[in-house]
């Protein structure tokens, strides 16, 4: 069984857990010094979250890339920056967010459900891959001061 489970994260992909250093920003600084948040943080500026993210926590960050981002329709990214659209944007990224602080040895090997920010629950299924919703997990357990980053390759988005 152990063996299969390895199979299936060579074949797929593991998610990267190794020990990474201190922490010495908070969420937003340690998601910008990433270099792979672009979108995501403008976004997190469109929707005025930057408090939130820099806020005492502890908090749960499931961080889109940039080419999570990508995967989304033509123009989508622009709507969701302009003004008139902040509450939506806003709804969106706390998709994104738990209060607390929720590490990987956490949800590894269980099937379980997260309470996000927006009030939503979110099925995080580390049984086999690590997936959370529809977004694959493809590193864990970034540290920041206030929390911690998971990087997914997929947006979360609520269901309705």
């Amino acid at each position: 069984m152990i063996k299969r489970f390895v199979l299936v994260l060579v074949l797929f992909g593991a998610p990267s857990f190794a020990p990474p250093p201190a922490a010495a920003k908070d969420i937003t600084g340690t998601a910008l010094d990433a270099g792979t948040f672009t979108i995501f943080l403008a976004a997190v500026k469109a929707a005025n979250l930057g408090d939130l993210l820099a806020s005492e926590g502890p908090l749960t960050l499931f961080a889109p890339t940039d080419d999570a981002f990508a995967k989304l329709p033509r123009g989508a990214i622009q709507d969701m920056l302009r003004p008139e659209n902040r509450e939506k944007t806003r709804a969106l990224l706390m998709h994104h967010i738990v209060a607390g602080r929720v590490v990987a040895r956490d949800f590894l090997g269980k099937r379980m459900e997260a309470a996000m920010a927006d009030g939503t629950l979110v099925l995080i299924d580390a049984t086999k891959i690590v997936m959370v919703g529809d977004a694959r997990l493809v590193k864990a357990d970034i540290p920041a001061d206030n929390g911690i980053i998971h990087v997914i390759d997929t947006i979360l988005m609520p269901k309705k």
